[in-house]
């Protein structure tokens, strides 16, 4: 798989990711511990770029790109990308697309390279206490 990044986007993303870093694409929806969100009710829908200290193990299917990025996914989240996978800023804001068009009209990143991911019994206490403001 391959993502191309436009040279606006890249120049954005220089000030937010060093070339080099471990950097994970995947979504914003509740479904992996490094989403900010506590439930599914945004599947797939949503899309952020992690910047991670280390590679994490789960993500271990790479993508190919032009910011010399360790860049890698979830294997199950595979179907999600089509062809032509592509960041791009529109408006001043980064965008994720590929052939069948926009997959998110505002692509996150965030910066875990100090944080440590919730535990699956942190995130459980934490989805019970916002459960009903999220969705």
């Amino acid at each position: 798989m391959k993502l191309d990044i436009k040279s606006d986007a890249k120049a954005y993303l220089s000030n937010k990711i060093p070339v080099g870093s471990q950097v994970i694409l995947t979504t914003d929806d509740g479904s992996t511990n490094y989403s900010s969100l506590g439930a599914t009710c945004e599947l797939a829908d949503k899309f952020q770029l992690i910047v991670l200290k280390n590679a994490d193990p789960k993500f271990n299917v790479p993508i190919e790109n032009n910011a010399n990025y360790h860049l890698n996914i979830l294997p199950a989240e595979q179907y999600l990308f089509g062809n032509d996978l592509v960041i791009d800023i529109r408006h001043n804001t980064l965008t994720l697309s590929d052939n069948s068009g926009i997959l998110d009209s505002a692509l996150s990143v965030v910066d875990w390279r100090n944080v440590e991911p919730e535990t699956e019994i942190q995130l459980r206490e934490k989805m019970q206490k916002i459960g009903d403001q999220i969705c």
